[in-house]
């Protein structure tokens, strides 16, 4: 059994489950899943998860991500993007100057309705399927979090744009809201996911270079074990004794630890990532009151445990044990 994620390029033409269902036959196992949909036109990072990481792909959905698309104003669609059907076309004579106003306008905060053609669900039935019907139904606006958002380049009708948002963020859905805002409507031409949470573009694989790396048995070394993935909390080593606590999913005491490891570190910016650096800051904790990353006497990682001060010892949070 494989354990790890993977960073893997999404191409255009293929759905995230494409992309599991060929890896599944690529690596023989079942036990994967992906953190998150990306559209089957929309090209760019997918974590995959394998074997026991795949308890941590709801983790990984939760990570802020940033992404790189082309705004087409003048045009609407049943779909917000140029896949759909057109539903109303307008001149766009707006100026440049409020283009970028309208833009910035969208930093923040802001309430985004979500788009019929989405995966969420109303009544135990997915909106993209109710759409395929001919069926509208009412959507409730979320609050999502724009962090950064940046024009790249501008050549009206169409704006390139650069996007760092919370999870649930549709970029379909804000490119029509701008469009909205600007009176001329718009419509998302192309999207480019160039990060999730630590996964960048630039070490994303294609599916054919796993596979070139598979038939030389060097898949491994593009792995990302799951203990990486919380580069910021600390590493506690267990004596022998404390294996078999561990083992069995047992709380432990200080008296079990045989040593406390560096933090770990990797070269990437929280800058880029600021709302999962945040997050892991959190579990991180103080001094009584602390999640710690634990291995067992063989320095094998096992799982995440919490300090929980008023016992005086580490319970489980989450195991990896298979």
């Amino acid at each position: 059994m494989i354990n790890g994620v993977l960073n893997i390029y999404k191409e255009a033409g293929f759905s995230s489950h494409d992309v599991v269902s060929k890896l599944r036959g690529m690596v023989k196992q079942k036990r994967i899943g992906h953190t998150g949909t990306l559209d089957p036109a929309a090209e760019g990072v997918l974590p995959v998860c394998l074997g026991n990481a795949t308890k941590v792909c709801e983790l990984l959905t939760d990570w802020d991500k940033t992404y790189e698309a082309v705004l087409l104003l003048g045009q609407t669609t049943d779909t917000q993007d140029t896949t759909g059907i057109t539903l109303t076309e307008c001149p766009v004579e707006v100026s440049e100057a409020r283009v970028q106003q309208a833009v910035l306008s969208f930093l923040g905060t802001y309430e985004q309705v979500p788009p019929m053609y989405s995966a969420l669900k109303v009544g135990g039935k997915k909106l993209y399927e109710l759409a395929r019907e001919g069926k509208v139904v009412e959507r409730k606006s979320r609050p999502v979090q724009i962090y950064r958002l940046e024009i790249l380049k501008m050549e009206l009708p169409r704006v390139w744009l650069r996007v760092s948002c919370s999870k649930g963020t549709y970029i379909r859905t804000l490119c029509h809201d701008i469009g909205e805002d600007l009176g001329c409507g718009g419509c998302m031409e192309k999207l480019l996911r160039t990060r999730v949470g630590m996964f960048s573009l630039g070490e994303s694989l294609r599916l054919s270079q796993l596979q070139e790396l598979k038939e030389q048995g060097r898949l491994m070394e593009r792995l990302v074990s799951v203990d990486e993935l919380f580069p910021l909390l600390r590493r506690v080593v267990l004596k022998e004794q404390g294996d078999r606590l561990l083992y069995n999913g047992n709380p432990f005491l200080e008296e079990h630890i045989r040593e406390w490891q560096a933090d770990q570190h990797r070269s990437f910016s929280f800058a880029e990532i600021a709302d999962w650096g945040k997050k892991q800051e959190t579990w991180r904790g103080d001094g009584e009151d602390q999640q710690v990353l634990v291995y067992d006497s063989g320095e094998n990682f096992v799982g995440i445990y919490r300090f929980v001060p008023q016992e005086g010892r580490y319970r489980p949070v989450k195991m990896f044990l298979g």
